[in-house]
């Protein structure tokens, strides 16, 4: 076969054979395993030198199989990616760049860039090699299970323009536990499948080798209107049937039968068995069910069962028309996408009628440029659940959040029928993406919405993609030709347009409305961003947009203002509001540009914010280093002070001196605070849309972190989410024992804020607005202590007076 014999080519065979030895103790069954294994006598027999054809696999690398390895998952690497020290050592170099899968190099840069001093791997024990050499059959297994490979041919011409889909990855996940009579615990890999297998169930001195793995797709059979899987079939397999006592298998799955008295008497969880892949199925009856966990006693062993969980009906009765009426149905779904983004990728939706969500995902249907492309390994980029209580249709659509970046017109927008939902297997919608322009590649974030047509019921997510492609250069010797042509080609991609940012100007405030105090108000206990003012006092007011805000006890509008050099807010009922032609006396309400930035700007000293967002943000949303240099204090930072890695693009220019400030601020902790000398320095070069970004996004976090466990109350307020759904936003983040820890509980507060927010678009103001009537709202609001999102209402308040003081046209002219 012409595609066989490419694959061959691909890997230089004989090196694997190398340093040749009797292997009569590693392996008894050489001189019959060609039987076993057709590849073996070929490639043994090419080889001219006769010292080197005998050499198992196993005495090369005696670790290949195992599941214990420090770096490497061996479950997830395939046998060409053995370890990737193997790649990097001096008897490798013999092989060819063509034998090497682009995941090999990609992570040899990897390793280069972030783990320098790598340890070396530690090698297995030696009884889970043993095992492997006394068991032929055993050995075989392993051997060829390990040679289920998805690959595709490597180009080197086209490897930078879709560095993602040349990927060599193992297609199955298991996990193989060897226990002795004391028995244990085998647990699939990130999953909630579990066996357990009592002490005493094989003799002293006997052993038990168990097996599980997740077949993602269920049984047909077991999905119809009077049953529905809630789990991955689950094959279990034993090597020693000489058993005294039953093992038991946990499931935790994605249904609960309802709890009105219909549905408990006409439904219930149960476990289908068979001895077959295909069935035929029976039910079990030794089953416990506690709440989402089912726990069943497996009493006829065999050396392969299959096994999977279903809700079951007795019968439909009306207004039900199927077993999904009965119960509270969690629907999982998987954003699914290549190791590295480029110019042009596909992600992949999918929906499992179970909660066990692959970390990666063998995709055979993808298509480019009309072709269809091989099998290829997508990695997991983003998981979401949500309550499905009826099956129904649903609205699958895509949007990206980066306008550098955009979803084809076509694939915007798919449905899914209840139908497929129905028949319990995966379903997949594929989303192809591409980048606008010659812009520099960077991750992004994308909005992913799903919609329960019929219905107003919405439930949405955001997806971060995954880096671009480390480039290449350093590993992979291209000709000299194709690199200069290379170089040629993507020049263009450097050039940024220039934008020129307006100069500062630090002068009085021009200020038009003005309020006069109505009342004395002087405050025992101080309130921070609440004016104090006397009867009489003129108050110069920042606009006429009302604030809502809690005051000492009640909720309440307020105006911005300025007294005697200080921002804050005035109680709307207090002040009569006057034009600056009435006001007598404004002596008092007068502030500069420089006190007035440097003031909204104080909330940023006890906001909470994520340094590497921040840093990636403020690098792709400014233009001009030197304009950024300058505001923060570096007028007298040239070309010079930057090494070779920061000078060919513009982002990694201002990323250097965000990163200069940082470590300066660090150093000087007492008197300098980042995020603080950051926002005084945006709102400098006019960057008020980035600013208003930063502030929304850090003002969520830090209310995530300050809400904890109370954000199941916000989340009602806000958005009336029902107990399922927010169960929902916390199932990611559950430990072991099925509960989000305290020191947890802000992941699914920020999860929630985060999908809350992104219906507002563009209207930060809003954002902030209604999250903080909200949050006073509470039965004990966090704002009475917590004053930092009133500080940044006043910032975004206040942002159209400073433009038209700081940045006047008529004084550039």
């Amino acid at each position: 076969d012409t595609n066989e014999s490419k694959l061959d080519l691909d890997i230089d065979w004989p090196g694997v054979f190398k340093h040749a030895q009797a292997v009569s103790k590693t392996n008894p069954f050489w001189n019959e395993l060609s039987g076993s294994n057709p590849f073996v006598h070929d490639i043994a027999a090419s080889n001219r030198n006769e010292n080197n054809k005998r050499l198992s696999i196993l005495k090369e690398k005696p670790y290949l199989f195992s599941k214990i390895s420090s770096n490497r998952d061996s479950l997830d690497s395939s046998g060409d990616e053995l370890d990737i020290d193997c790649l990097l050592r001096k008897t490798s170099t013999r092989r060819s760049g063509r034998s090497k899968s682009v995941s090999d190099f990609l992570d040899i840069v990897d390793n280069q860039r972030f783990n320098p001093h790598k340890a070396a791997p530690q090698k297995a024990t030696a009884s889970d090699v043993t095992w492997l050499q006394n068991d032929r059959e055993a050995y075989k297994m392993a051997w060829l299970s390990h040679r289920q490979l998805t690959r595709s041919c490597l180009d080197l011409e086209a490897m930078s323009h879709s560095p993602g889909w040349a990927q060599t990855q193992a297609t199955d996940i298991h996990v193989v536990c060897k226990l002795n009579h004391e028995g244990g615990s085998v647990q699939l890999p990130d999953s909630d499948i579990n066996v357990h297998v009592p002490v005493g169930h094989v003799l002293p001195g006997e052993f038990q080798e168990v097996g599980l793995k997740a077949i993602l797709n269920p049984p047909f059979s077991c999905n119809n209107d009077l049953s529905s899987t809630v789990s991955p079939l689950i094959e279990l397999t034993l090597s020693n049937l000489n058993t005294r006592e039953a093992i038991f298998l946990e499931v935790k799955v994605a249904a609960k039968v309802k709890n009105d008295p219909l549905s408990q008497v006409m439904s219930d969880i149960v476990c289908f068995f068979s001895l077959n892949k295909e069935g035929p199925f029976k039910k079990l009856e030794n089953c416990y069910i506690y709440q989402d966990t089912i726990q069943v006693k497996l009493t006829d062993l065999s050396h392969v069962m299959y096994a999977v969980i279903a809700v079951q009906a007795s019968r439909i009765q009306p207004p039900a028309t199927n077993v999904w009426d009965y119960v509270h149905r969690t629907v999982s779904v998987g954003i699914y996408g290549p190791k590295y983004i480029h110019p042009s990728f596909t992600a992949v939706f999918t929906v499992f009628g179970h909660n066990y969500i692959p970390g990666k995902l063998t995709i055979c249907d993808i298509k480019k440029r009309g072709k269809s492309m091989p099998p290829v390994v997508f990695q997991l980029w983003g998981k979401h659940t949500f309550l499905l209580e009826k099956l129904q249709d649903l609205n699958i659509s895509l949007t990206s959040c980066d306008p550098d970046f955009q979803v084809k017109m076509e694939d915007q927008s798919k449905n899914i029928k209840k139908e497929e939902l129905k028949s319990g297997e995966m379903v997949r919608q594929q989303f192809l993406f591409s980048m606008l322009g010659c812009r520099e590649m960077h991750f992004f974030v994308f909005l992913v919405q799903i919609k329960i047509l019929k219905s107003s019921q919405v439930t949405q997510f955001h997806v971060t993609t995954p880096d671009p492609a480390p480039k290449l250069s350093g590993i992979i010797n291209r000709p000299k030709h194709l690199q200069n042509r290379k170089e040629i080609k993507s020049a263009p991609w450097l050039l940024i347009p220039t934008i020129k940012y307006p100069k500062f100007q630090d002068k009085a405030l021009n200020v038009n409305t003005y309020g006069v105090a109505l009342k004395t108000v002087l405050r025992q206990n101080k309130i921070d961003y609440l004016l104090e003012y006397f009867k009489g006092d003129t108050i110069a007011l920042l606009g006429e947009d009302k604030v809502k805000a809690i005051g000492q006890t009640k909720m309440k509008e307020w105006y911005v203002g300025v007294l005697r050099r200080k921002i804050g807010l005035v109680h709307c009922k207090n002040v009569k509001v006057i034009s600056k032609e009435q006001a007598m006396d404004t002596a008092d309400s007068e502030l500069t540009t420089r006190n007035l930035v440097e003031q909204i700007a104080l909330p940023f000293k006890k906001l909470t914010y994520i340094y590497s967002v921040v840093l990636s943000t403020v690098s792709e949303s400014v233009y001009d280093w030197r304009a950024l240099a300058e505001v923060l204090g570096y007028s007298h930072m040239s070309l010079d002070d930057f090494n070779e890695a920061h000078i060919n693009k513009e982002s990694e220019r201002v990323a250097h001196v965000v990163k200069k400030m940082k470590q300066d601020c660090h150093a000087n902790k007492k008197k300098r605070l980042f995020l603080y000398e950051l926002i005084v320095a945006l709102l400098k070069i006019d960057c008020q849309g980035l600013v208003a970004r930063l502030t929304q996004d850090t003002i969520i976090l830090t209310s995530a972190v300050k809400l904890g466990k109370s954000w199941r109350e916000l989340a009602e307020k806000l958005a009336r989410l029902t107990k399922q759904q927010i169960e929902a936003y916390e199932g990611p983040h559950q430990g072991k024992n099925g509960a989000v820890a305290l020191e947890m509980m802000w992941k699914p507060a920020y999860d929630f804020l985060y999908t809350w927010a992104a219906h507002y678009g563009d209207g930060y103001r809003d954002v902030l607005q209604d999250l903080q009537s909200a949050l006073d709202k509470m039965k004990n609001p966090v704002t009475k202590e917590w004053r930092e999102l009133t500080g940044a209402l006043i910032l975004v308040n206040c942002m159209e007076v400073l433009r038209a003081s700081a940045f006047s046209k008529m004084e550039e002219e």
